[in-house]
């Protein structure tokens, strides 16, 4: 629809400008003149600026994880499986790294949020978590010791997640992936 597709443009644009300029100093003025349209037409969408940096946050996590759930498919082998879901994780921030800079902030400046994008995949339970029968495959058939699969998971977010602030920080422009 007009309407869904209008969203997807204002989103992609605030975005970028939000990783720019900073959710203090990012003025929503310079997305409506970007996208060519009237500032009230933002605040249609979005009722307000945090609205709108919150649902750019929410966007990105939500493509990251269909990025990522879309790897799933790749093998058979869950060890396989896993592998290729990081390698996804990893391209999708160096396609997007705005959204490193989304994620910084959000944390920044909106402390109080029931659920930050970080810690969206760690708190999930087992039985929540499309990660835990991967990971209780390989250990199952002896491939992995046995661990508790919670702690296989918060290792791996962890992991990835370090290293993609870490290259983010650093400047490195290298591929994560």
């Amino acid at each position: 629809s007009l309407a869904a597709r209008r969203q997807e443009e204002i989103l992609e644009v605030a975005t970028k400008i939000f990783a720019s300029d900073g959710y203090q100093n990012a003025d929503l003025q310079e997305v409506a003149d970007e996208l060519g349209v009237a500032k009230g037409t933002l605040y249609r969408y979005f009722p307000s600026k945090q609205e709108l940096f919150l649902a750019c946050v929410d966007h990105g996590r939500n493509r990251l994880g269909m990025q990522v759930m879309a790897s799933l498919q790749v093998s058979t082998d869950p060890l396989e499986t896993i592998a290729a879901a990081i390698r996804a994780f990893f391209s999708f921030f160096d396609a997007h790294p705005e959204l490193v800079e989304l994620i910084i902030q959000e944390r920044a400046e909106f402390r109080d949020r029931n659920k930050h994008t970080y810690f969206f995949q760690c708190d999930k339970s087992d039985e929540e978590d499309p990660w835990a029968a991967l990971i209780a495959e390989p250990i199952r058939t002896g491939r992995m010791r046995d661990v508790p699969v919670k702690r296989v998971t918060d290792v791996l977010s962890n992991l990835v997640y370090g290293t993609m602030f870490s290259n983010y920080f650093t400047g490195r422009h290298e591929s994560l992936e």
